[in-house]
């Protein structure tokens, strides 16, 4: 099991205060599905909460404890039915493969003065690219010429 100081369990129940709990523990008890779904959340998380459906309070602790040395969490806070658990997120697993590069749809609004400079301007919210910019006179255009392929371009000069 991991230890917490008290001032680093006081800080991380305030964080808990605000979340949901993300396992239901019902009838059936701690199974091993129940505890892969907590080390799921941990894993994700890093601070989850457990509802317990169940009036045995001796058996709400054993549990509490039974999944902490299991999934070497800490217990943060045992209060009523929920069970707050941490356990520090590994930095590195599958958070690396979501990170996109280059850069999404953005907004930007286009303002043109009116020919005469009487009326009012007009104004228009296009969506741009992220390869895309716009020019003074209010046109989308792109950023950077479009790659050539080097088979592409090897079979037009041969």
């Amino acid at each position: 099991m991991l230890k917490l100081t008290p001032a680093e369990r006081s800080e991380l129940r305030s964080e808990a205060h605000a979340l949901k709990p993300i396992v239901l523990i019902g009838e059936a008890g701690l199974s091993p599905s129940v505890i892969k779904e907590i080390d799921a959340g941990l894993n994700a998380h890093g601070l989850i909460k457990v509802r317990v459906f169940g009036d045995d309070r001796e058996a709400r602790i054993a549990m509490y404890d039974t999944i902490c040395s299991e999934l070497k969490a800490a217990p943060v806070q045992h209060i009523g039915k929920l069970l707050v658990i941490y356990r520090p997120k590994v930095e590195g697993t599958k958070e690396t493969k979501l990170v996109k590069k280059g850069r999404g749809l953005r907004e930007v609004t286009i303002v043109k003065p009116s020919p005469s400079g009487t009326k009012k301007p007009t104004v228009s919210k296009v969506m741009v690219k992220g390869n895309e910019r716009v020019t003074q006179g209010g046109n989308v255009k792109r950023a950077k010429p479009r790659q050539t392929s080097a088979k592409k371009s090897a079979l037009g000069n041969s």
